[in-house]
């Protein structure tokens, strides 16, 4: 007789959460929850109507539901639709605005990043006298707080006639920051010393180096310095509050404050402002959503704490 054979299936027996792991994802939770309620809060005030809110300030969701709030920061209203929804007949120029602000953003992002990669390079891989001290002493730059330098600034910028205009806004952070050199500097230091010498071999000067070597194998830190960079300008608010005075110069950050003093008989417009302020942050929170697992990663490897 042939011997029958049974063959039984060993299931895996499941763990039951500890209770430290069952608080730690209610804090979790709990953070996250904080986190995003302001930008749900925002966008139901921004899907609501003036008079709506005023009437049920408490209510979770959108009051009165409608897209008036974004027609009237795009400037896709009339004055007389703006009024009788209870904003203000001014408006606001937002794409004037946003080209303002790409082109601050930009300029900044560009020149700083190339200036303070070539800094960087200076202090991490050339050789002189008094190297360390100068970079010590330039690093002493990041304990001085930025408020300090706005009146210097201001009248540098008021010397060169460069006042109300994108240039002057830029000026002050476009050629190199000390957070930027430090940054690429722990990369530079961490290349290994063959990969030069391999260049000077093969009859490289350190020109030709820093662009044809050292520049490519920075291009991730150098991209996560570009995104960190360009939130900080888009999001810089008191500087150009300071030198624009008029559409052509001004930013959507200043643009945004400018369009809640624009404020109707009936109270503020808080679903135009927050219509727009939501326009506005878009971009960088995608910009950075994206971005967000590289600039972590770049971050512990350049060892930045």
């Amino acid at each position: 007789m042939a011997a029958v054979t049974t063959t039984t299936t060993v299931r895996p027996t499941r763990r039951r959460p500890s209770i430290g792991r069952i608080v730690a994802w209610a804090v979790m939770a709990a953070i996250l929850l904080i986190t995003l309620l302001p930008f749900y809060w925002i966008l139901r005030t921004a899907l609501s109507t003036n008079t709506a809110l005023a009437a049920h300030p408490g209510d979770p969701l959108p009051v009165g539901l409608t897209a008036g709030g974004f027609e009237r920061a795009l400037g896709l209203q009339s004055a007389k639709e703006a009024i009788a929804q209870g904003g203000a007949g001014g408006g606001l120029k937002f794409w004037r605005y946003l080209l303002n602000s790409v082109i601050v953003s930009t300029l900044i992002t560009v020149c700083q990043i190339f200036f303070s990669a070539m800094a960087a390079f200076a202090f991490a891989r050339l050789r002189w006298r008094g190297r360390d001290k100068v970079f010590g002493l330039f690093l002493a730059g990041l304990m001085v707080p930025a408020i300090f330098t706005l009146l210097p600034n201001f009248v540098l910028i008021k010397q060169l006639h460069l006042v109300d205009t994108l240039l002057g806004i830029a000026l002050p952070t476009m050629f190199m920051t000390p957070f930027a050199v430090f940054f690429l500097r722990q990369f530079f230091m961490n290349v290994p010393r063959e990969v030069e010498e391999a260049a000077l071999l093969d009859g490289a000067g350190k020109v030709r180096i820093f662009f044809r070597v050292l520049l490519p194998m920075a291009s991730t830190p150098v991209l996560t310095l570009g995104v960190l960079t360009y939130i900080t300008s888009w999001n810089d608010y008191f500087w150009p509050l300071m030198v624009s005075y008029s559409d052509s110069s001004r930013v959507l950050t200043v643009a945004l404050a400018i369009f809640r003093a624009q404020t109707p008989q009936t109270g503020y417009d808080w679903s135009g402002l927050m219509a727009a302020t939501l326009i506005a942050a878009l971009p960088m929170l995608v910009l950075f959503g994206f971005f967000a697992r590289r600039i972590v990663s770049t971050i512990s490897f350049t060892g930045i704490k």
